[in-house]
């Protein structure tokens, strides 16, 4: 929740009504859910409601608090509540009225659902902050880890399912859900810089695949190993989920999957960063670039940092002007959670919760991490530059194996030369 203290507010993000992926016995737009929702605090009476998705079946809920800011619209100073959601757009409503600031259209979207739905016709979308990321996406885009038999293994996964771009319902075929069910934007939410009128989100790059089961087959069936399974009870279909992964454990869309953006909302992305390495996931802890899926949300400071945790055990801080990650601080896990800055002796640090994600298969911890900013003049430590940092340990240690078996061979050589030497008597005669 989020509350404005003077105006007596509460705001909410509100869930998708149940079952999450087949609404034909709750027909129309169900009102209030998937819902930023105001009311008052002393009483809880409904002030206004503003609905993100109608007829949800995609699990498309709001996950976040909004972030209730000040900003510039170009045509003066408004209050306004900014809602990222799961399908990486960005609602921006008056705070007092919930109408948009900017326009939002209701557009068409894929039709033709299981049988028995009662689908909308039309979605809500933001005209003015453009998308956060690709709203549709395409099997060119799939990650190409090997071949099989001429195919890669994702894109037979993918090409199988019904792909019709964002808000394709789901079927008893298969369908491709991207942004995935986790988003987009997750329960991180945004940060808003009232100074410079920049927001800054973190967003993940992952597709679901979501199968519709007839209750007959829904009740043999047992769920592969990383599939969810939801029995959708009173509905007559149950449902899979699982992630589109390779068989080598690497998501089937092209990286990067994990991303921090700044969002001008005078309505455009400054710049976007990928956020996270394959570091703790790897073979030998090999540090692609390629970023993680980003469910925390980040802080910023007034010295111009954003700072973020990701799926590998980093703690990061970005320039907040120009994106450009300058520096990396190392967690005892990952440190899934939103970080936060205080002051402590006139000293300021920034800190954040070190747990890990059990659903991602990250390692598990139970930490609070805290470092202190740079004083003035004060460079990082040669270990935090070079070993502590993603892909140090790799190279270190790759670094100490080329050493060690170039001592082995020279120990080798030494040896089998002396060897030599004493066969054919030279060896003693030198002494």
């Amino acid at each position: 929740m989020s509350v404005d203290e003077d105006r007596g507010l509460v705001f909410m993000p509100t869930s998708s009504p149940s079952p999450d992926f087949w609404g034909g016995k709750r027909p129309g737009n169900n009102e209030h859910a998937n819902s930023v929702v105001a009311l008052r605090a002393e009483t809880g009476e409904l002030v206004w409601s503003f609905q993100t998705v109608h007829h949800d079946v995609w699990d498309y809920d709001l996950p976040a608090q909004p972030t209730l800011a000040r900003i510039d619209t170009g045509a003066g100073m408004r209050d306004a509540v900014i809602q990222p959601t799961k399908q990486g757009l960005v609602f921006v409503l008056d705070l007092e009225t919930g109408k948009p600031i900017w326009p939002v259209e209701e557009r068409p979207v894929p039709e033709g659902g299981a049988e028995g739905e009662h689908l909308s016709p039309t979605q809500p979308f933001p005209t003015h902050v453009p998308a956060l990321m690709p709203q549709r996406f395409s099997t060119v885009d799939a990650l190409e880890p090997f071949l099989t038999f001429g195919r890669s293994a994702c894109r037979e996964k993918l090409e199988s399912a019904r792909n019709e771009g964002l808000y394709t319902p789901p079927s008893t075929q298969g369908t491709l859900v991207f942004p995935m069910t986790g988003g987009g934007v997750n329960w991180g939410g945004a940060a808003f810089d009232p100074v410079s009128q920049m927001l800054y989100v973190n967003v993940s790059r992952a597709v679901n695949i979501i199968k519709l089961l007839p209750r007959t087959e829904a009740e043999v069936f047992k769920p592969p190993p990383g599939h969810d399974f939801g029995p959708q009870q009173g509905a007559p279909f149950a449902m899979t989920r699982v992630v589109a992964m390779s068989p080598l454990g690497l998501l089937c869309n092209r990286p990067p999957w994990g991303e921090m953006l700044a969002v001008d909302l005078a309505g455009k992305i400054l710049w976007r960063s990928t956020v996270g390495t394959t570091e703790d996931r790897a073979p030998l802890g090999i540090a692609f670039n390629w970023g993680t899926p980003l469910v925390n949300g980040v802080v910023i400071t007034a010295g111009g940092l954003v700072f973020t945790g990701a799926m590998d055990a980093y703690l990061r801080a970005f320039d907040a002007k120009s994106g450009k990650e300058l520096w990396q601080g190392r967690l005892p896990v990952p440190g899934v959670a939103n970080p936060m800055t205080y002051l402590w002796k006139g000293e300021q640090y920034v800190a954040v919760g070190a747990g890990g994600h059990s659903e991602a298969g990250t390692t598990i911890g139970d930490s609070v991490v805290a470092f202190r900013l740079a004083r003035q003049g004060e460079a990082p430590s040669l270990w935090s530059r070079t070993v502590d940092r993603p892909g140090g340990r790799f190279w270190s240690k790759a670094i100490a194996i080329v050493f060690a078996i170039v001592l082995t061979a020279a120990a080798l050589w030494r040896w089998r030369r002396r060897a030599r030497l004493r066969r054919t008597g030279i060896f003693d005669l030198s002494r």
